[in-house]
């Protein structure tokens, strides 16, 4: 992978609904540090706020089963995303699946392109 495709996968990861706030800020920083001297500073803080937030999957699946979630989604929704977490802890997964987390697991697996 080169640091094209992955600002590409930041871009995504950024966009997703299911990115907090946090993150869209660390992503925003480090778009706007590219090609300035404090690229490598905005990288690390980056990949430091995308390990923090991507949702291991036994956090997935309490969520998935918790009253917010059926608050967020509905109960239909929620039973739903319950039996999608289930079935992602089912198959091996460590972690969760959404448009912010696995684009972040890309990312993290090749941080060191970014903090070249």
């Amino acid at each position: 992978m080169d640091k094209q495709t992955l600002i590409g996968k930041i871009k995504s990861m950024a966009a997703a609904p299911s990115c907090c706030p946090e993150l869209k800020a660390a992503a925003q920083a480090y778009f706007d540090a590219v090609g300035t001297a404090d690229e490598k500073v905005a990288a690390q803080n980056l990949v430091a706020e995308i390990a923090e937030d991507i949702t291991p999957i036994d956090g997935l699946v309490a969520f998935a089963h918790s009253a917010h979630a059926a608050e967020i989604f509905g109960a239909d929704g929620a039973k739903k995303f319950a039996a999608h977490a289930d079935e992602l802890k089912a198959s091996g997964a460590k972690y969760c699946d959404c448009g912010a987390c696995a684009p972040g697991q890309e990312i993290l697996a090749n941080k060191e392109i970014l903090l070249a």
